[in-house]
């Protein structure tokens, strides 16, 4: 047979495993009537039962929950798209709304005759081109010539006689710009091992240079220094740049312009040497220029040479001659249209010649006349440029992407090749390049939108040229500045209605917004570069002011909408909350999306200037619309006011939790004050329906669990969700006035003190209502009401925390305000004194069962096994304990074991007093089984903890167990034992005695001095008593022999002084025994009537000199007194009187009847 040692309840060692429940954080349950908010059956709730003012409540709350939390104001315009807060929802794929176009704001529209000149202009750019075709343009010229009929939308007929008219023009006249930038790795030509690097350069006639007779080596064409510095030289001349010196790697940037007859057939040609004398090179370009025209410039150009650096005298033996570097040959016509800049490699003029190194070179072939119209007319390549680029600009447009504002003016392979021959016929520098397009496309944006960051390229393109090159014609200049202010202008206007066409919940508007920002920035960068300013003021100052003007117009334009003045001012309240909240969420996108934006690119510090700005618009509307409605206060008014209020406390909250930033200089500084009659009047209304609230919960209420995975009803549910409700919106309130705080808070805590009271008393009244089953133990609504009481308390402790008010530390006591603190303390001692009525109730029900079965194993005999007779016990604990835990949170079934527990105690101690002088077998069953228990409720940690299991009525019933299966003497020594272990509770309650003790060995006495006493309790009618102590050694059985001494009576006094000696002939072998003490008893002696018992002590022989140590010389009177604390016997010490009062041999009775023959002098223990 298993025995009952072994038995663990499997049900209590998950009693700490699984949570005690799970708390409901979305809502309610889904039980009827559960959810506040949505009634799940009409007629399921009363009218006025608190659901329609709980549910406008958590809409007030939602409303609050998006106002929680800050984004970083250093975060980049990135950033604040990708991590903005959760109130600002940015839709990446939305298309932004669309900008304002206004054709007026493009160019000027060209009359008829222009555009038939622009079309010539453009076919002759296209018959007359010259050079090579890139990669990437379009060299098939009936494509280039089909798809300008196309953008001027021409016919056949029309498209063929302008070309039959551009074709008898007369062909333009070319010329080639070089500009030679810088050469390496040159020859050394000099003993240092460097060289003095110069270049000459020209055109070579069609048929080349002629060669001079002569058996030598082939040979290619070279020159000396043509004409002297200083401006462009007559086509086909020789020009020559500054000689450096000691360099291979010389750096040069001198431009050159030639004129060209033939471009099929000329040829640039260049030589590089090394200069060796000291001869004047302006001396030596004027001697050859004068020899240029003659036939055959290579057959005299040594000769030349020669004369000049002997300053005419030339000899066949002159050996002063420059090095040859290397030359380049570059045909013409290969000179890509689009011009080039790059690294040439040098040539050696014949197959003996020895060169290397590079050279650089920057080549443009341009038009310098041009048989057109618009030549004729005096229209300048730039104009030209900038009409043909407008019209192929709004060609394409409409052909990519005609309603898109996305367009980047990606322009066709056609397009980009006229426009790249024009540009380089017309000889327009890059610089001239970046301002026409960014001036076409500024304007052909405000007509049709295009994307900002083409515009933004464009401008930084723009800003790239213009820090390169030389400042622009003035008229261009002009021509520029206009365009930056009519792009600043258009912006601007874009600024003012920022929320409408830059909404930060669309996150490609608010991309737009960031490169319009990032445009307006780069022209900002241009104002201090242009000679006539085209701003009046800095452009920054110009945004701030749009966006202050665009603030306003918004701002009155939902006030007309929402709360229009002309209403009466109830009506006016509802739209003035929906202003209030407009404007906070306006402002958490002005912080979260387009703060970092103004302030990183323009330096604008826009949520400040907006929050002011708004701020104080609508507490202007507050003010006036408080003192408005205040005398006339009604229900719906205070509940209009209070939601209006909270919104402006969001407002100024926001504020304030900014680093930096005080509340205090905001036009809402001082706004609660007008609300405070409305706060009050809707908090009173907040606690009538909070009961009303609870009552229908417990009502519609079945008590039982909502779902399988909690163990609390739905009015639980209901009642915890309410409490939280009022500590949010209590949170939210934050009532900035400390006394009005407090008495605000005071009151609402003490209102849910009550509604929480009140609920349990509705739960209580619900279940005494409903009929128990008939032999129900467990009573399963019992162990709801107790779970649903414990949510409650829980959900009101944490809601009477979050009801704190600003309080300064030293009114504070455990975190919270003292008014407050007691209120939760009181609170929570009344809910745990209704969950132990209510745990008693439920444990009442078992009482009768385990006294059954408590009184099985008393009457079991001796002859059965102890486990089987504590079998039906334990069987019957294990079963009710598994209900319990499936219907009892953690805590709850905590509480009953505890109770269970108790009521075994208690009931084995009631059998052990009806059986008294019975056999020792008895006393070890119950010994057994109560040892048992303890392994049973402890559950190997899982249950109650052995500290708590083994305390209180335990220990009472342990010593007694243990006291029957002792002999009458050893109960006996027990009581004194029992007595030196006794403290004074109160150690000055009963007096002091002091008293001093010594064992003499020669004697083989004891020796017991008493001294004195002191604060004796007063036990006459005068208010003093007449002691007097009695000495005795005990226990008897120990000093049989010996009797028991007494001091003199000392009359009238609380302070006797004794000084008495007394001696006990006793061997030291008793006075070392278990239990061996000597006893005071302290009386006060009546004359008439029974001494009074005043209080006792006792002294353990065994710690006394001369008996636990050898007493080593001196007087004994020299020891040290000891002072006893008087006392009076506890239920420790009458536990073993009890014990011997059962037992019916002689010595048990007698040492009773000697006891309570003291007793009887004792008054009552007080």
């Amino acid at each position: 047979m298993t025995t009952l040692l072994e038995i663990k309840s499997s049900v209590l060692r998950q009693v700490q495993v699984r949570p005690s429940f799970r708390r409901r954080t979305e809502g309610e349950p889904r039980s009827a009537g559960a959810d506040p908010q949505e009634p799940t059956a009409a007629g399921a709730w009363k009218p006025g039962d608190g659901v329609e003012f709980f549910a406008h409540m958590r809409l007030i709350l939602k409303k609050g929950e998006g106002r929680q939390g800050l984004p970083c104001p250093e975060w980049s315009a990135q950033e604040a798209l990708t991590r903005a807060p959760s109130q600002v929802l940015l839709r990446s794929g939305s298309p932004a709304p669309a900008e304002p176009v206004d054709p007026s704001r493009g160019l000027r529209a060209l009359t008829q005759e222009e555009v038939e000149m622009l079309y010539e202009e453009a076919l002759y750019t296209v018959l007359y081109r010259a050079g090579t075709m890139g990669p990437d343009q379009v060299d098939d010229q009936e494509t280039l010539l089909g798809y300008l009929q196309q953008v001027f939308g021409t016919s056949s007929d029309e498209h063929a006689k302008a070309i039959e008219r551009v074709k008898k023009a007369k062909a333009p006249t070319y010329a080639l710009k070089v500009s030679v930038m810088r050469a390496k790795n040159l020859l050394a030509k000099d003993p240092n091992g460097f060289s003095d690097p110069y270049c000459m350069l020209g055109i070579l006639p069609a048929a080349g240079a002629p060669r001079e007779p002569g058996p030598h080596k082939e040979q290619r064409f070279s020159f000396r220094k043509g004409s002297k510095r200083g401006g462009p030289l007559p086509a086909k001349c020789i020009q020559v740049t500054e000689v450096k010196s000691s360099t291979l790697n010389p750096v040069w940037k001198e431009n050159f312009f030639f004129e060209i007859e033939d471009v099929s057939t000329d040829q640039l040609h260049l030589d590089i040497w090394d200069h060796d004398d000291d001869v004047s090179l302006v001396e030596a370009c004027r001697k050859l220029n004068e020899v240029i025209g003659l036939k055959g410039m290579s057959r005299y150009f040594k000769q030349i040479v020669k004369s000049a650096r002997a300053n005419g005298t030339a000899g066949p033996t002159e050996d002063h001659t420059d090095d040859f570097l290397g030359c380049l040959n570059i045909p013409v016509r290969e000179v890509p249209v689009a011009g080039e800049d790059r690294w040439f490699k040098l040539e050696p003029r014949s197959s003996s010649s020895r060169v290397q190194g590079d050279c650089q070179l920057v080549l443009k072939l341009i038009t310098t006349q041009r048989d057109t119209g618009m030549s004729q007319r005096g229209r300048s390549g730039f104009l030209s440029y900038m009409l043909l680029l407008s019209r192929l600009l709004q060609f394409e447009h409409r052909s990519q992407e005609p309603d898109s504002s996305s367009w980047r003016g990606e322009l066709s392979g056609p397009a980009a090749t006229v426009l790249c021959l024009h540009g380089a016929q017309s000889n327009l520098s890059a610089l001239q390049l970046a301002v026409l397009h960014w001036q076409v496309s500024s304007r052909h944006h405000q007509t049709c939108t295009l994307d900002y960051g083409y515009l933004l390229g464009l401008l930084e393109d723009l800003q790239a040229h213009w820090e390169e090159a030389s400042s622009l014609p003035q008229e261009q200049e002009e021509s520029l500045a206009d365009s930056f202010s009519a792009f600043s202008e258009f912006g601007l206007r874009l600024l003012r209605q920022l929320r409408d066409y830059f909404p930060a919940t669309n996150s490609t508007a608010v991309y737009r917004l960031e490169l319009l920002l990032k445009c307006l920035s780069k022209v900002q960068l241009f104002q201090p570069s242009f000679e006539s300013c085209p701003f009046e003021t800095e452009l920054n100052m110009d945004i701030a002011a749009a966006l202050k003007r665009g603030n306003r117009e918004w701002y009155d334009r939902l006030l007309n909408s929402k709360s229009p003045r002309e209403q009466p001012g109830p009506q006016r309240l509802a739209g003035l909350v929906q202003l209030a909240d407009a404007v906070y969420e306006d402002l958490q996108s002005c912080y979260g999306v387009y703060a970092s934006l103004f302030h990183s690119i323009v330096e604008i510090d826009f949520f400040t200037l907006t929050c002011r700005q708004l701020e104080r618009l609508v507490a202007e509307e507050a003010w006036v619309l408080t003192e408005e409605l205040s005398p006339k206060l009604t229900l719906e008014v205070a509940s209009g006011l209070f939601e209006l209020y909270l919104t402006l406390a969001d407002i100024q909250g926001f504020w304030s939790s900014l680093p930096g930033r005080d509340s205090r200089s905001l036009a809402l500084a001082g706004i609660h004050a007008p609300f405070l009659p409305a706060v009050k009047l809707w908090l009173q209304v907040l606690r009538d329906q909070a009961r009303c609230r609870l009552q229908g919960a417990v009502d519609v209420d079945t008590l039982e669990p909502t779902d399988a995975s909690s163990k609390h009803s739905s009015s639980a549910a209901t009642a915890s969700l309410c409490f939280s409700h009022i500590q949010e919106l209590w949170a939210r309130l934050a009532w900035p006035d400390p006394a009005q705080a407090q008495a605000l808070g005071t009151q609402l805590s003490q209102d849910l003190c009550e509604a929480t009271l009140f609920y349990t008393e509705l739960l209580r009244k619900k279940v005494d209502a409903q009929p128990g089953a008939a032999g129900e133990a467990v009573s399963e609504p019992l162990c709801m009401v107790l779970n649903n009481v414990e949510l409650l308390r829980k959900a009101a402790g944490q809601a009477l925390r979050g009801l704190a008010w600003p309080e300064a530390p030293s009114a504070l006591e455990g975190g919270l305000p003292r008014p407050l603190l007691s209120c939760t303390q009181a609170l929570d001692e009344d809910l745990q004194q209704e969950v132990q009525t209510v745990t008693a109730h439920l444990t009442s029900k078992m009482v009768a069962d385990i006294r059954k079965y408590v009184q099985h194993i008393s009457l079991s005999p001796d002859s059965i096994q102890n486990d089987e007779a504590v079998a039906p016990l334990m069987k019957y604990l294990d079963e009710k304990l598994a209900l319990l835990n499936a219907a009892l949170v953690k805590e709850n079934l905590s509480r009953v074991l505890e109770a269970l527990w108790e009521l075994l105690l208690q009931a084995i101690l009631q059998a052990l007093g009806a059986n008294l002088d019975v056999s020792a077998d008895f006393y070890g069953r119950f010994h057994f089984a109560l040892e048992a228990l303890v392994n049973f409720f402890h559950a190997e940690g899982q249950g109650l903890p052995l500290e708590n299991l083994r305390d209180g009525s335990y220990k009472r019933l342990e010593e007694e167990l243990r006291l029957h299966q002792c002999s009458t003497r050893e109960c006996i020594e027990q009581y004194y034992l029992d007595k030196l272990k006794q403290r004074s509770l109160e150690q000055n309650r009963f007096g002091r005695l002091s008293v001093r003790c010594h064992y003499e060995a020669a004697e083989q006495r004891l020796v017991v001095e008493v001294l004195h006493a002191a604060d004796l309790p007063p036990l006459d009618a005068n208010g003093l008593s007449d002691p007097f102590v009695i000495v005795e050694l005990g226990p008897p059985h120990l000093f049989p022999l010996v009797r028991s001494q007494r001091t003199q009576v000392k009359s009238r006094t609380l302070h006797p002084v004794y000084d008495e000696l007394f001696y006990f002939s006793v061997p030291a072998e008793a006075c070392r025994r278990r239990g061996a003490c000597v006893l005071f008893t302290v009386m006060d002696h009546d004359w008439l009537s029974t001494n009074d018992f005043a209080g006792e002590a006792a002294l353990g022989l065994g710690s006394i000199g001369g008996i636990a140590r050898p007493q080593v010389g001196g007087s004994a009177r020299a020891r040290q007194p000891v002072t006893l604390h008087l006392r009076r016997p506890r239920a420790q010490v009458k536990s073993a009187l009890r014990m011997l009062e059962g037992r019916t041999n002689k010595e048990a009775q007698e040492f009773v009847k000697k006891l309570k023959e003291l007793e009887k002098s004792m008054e009552a223990d007080p």
